[in-house]
């Protein structure tokens, strides 16, 4: 399980449902990774690594690219036109807004060189709409919920 966020383009007038519906039709049509999003991820990286220090990066061919940082569980993925940021539940308190404000700041990169906008499907609005304490308080609670179901 993890805290996911969707970059999407959503047309005006277009409900966020609409996108998310339109989105999931599309998951069966993957391509290659359009020339706009690999250009973006190649200025994505180096800032990404500016960012949050060490990354891993996994690239195959032309269909999918990941950068992922083992400290945080942060994973920024590009799977076809799909762009997707996520990170497990594993942190509380101070960790989970140490971690979230880390997302958060990796988001506002990736939809300043996507044109995309950041979705959080956890409050279903817009990440730059949802409160980080909205946020924090979702990552903590679903955290300690799985840590007392499972131990850890």
């Amino acid at each position: 399980m993890s805290y996911d966020i969707y970059f999407l383009t959503r047309d005006e007038g277009q409900s966020w449902d609409d996108v998310l519906e339109a989105a999931e039709a599309a998951d069966d049509d993957r391509g290659p990774i359009p020339t706009e999003l690999l250009e973006a991820w190649q200025r994505i990286v180096p800032q990404a690594r500016v960012l949050l220090g060490d990354v891993d990066i996994t690239e195959y061919e032309q269909e999918s690219r990941d950068l992922s940082h083992s400290d945080t569980g942060i994973d920024l993925s590009v799977f076809g036109d799909e762009v997707s940021i996520t990170v497990p539940y594993w942190h509380t308190g101070d960790s989970a807004a140490t971690v979230l404000s880390k997302l958060i700041a990796l988001a506002t990169l990736v939809e300043k060189e996507t044109g995309l906008t950041a979705y959080d499907p956890q409050v279903e609005m817009p990440l730059t709409e949802t409160s980080p304490h909205q946020a924090m308080s979702i990552m903590s609670s679903v955290t300690t919920d799985l840590r007392n179901r499972y131990g850890g």
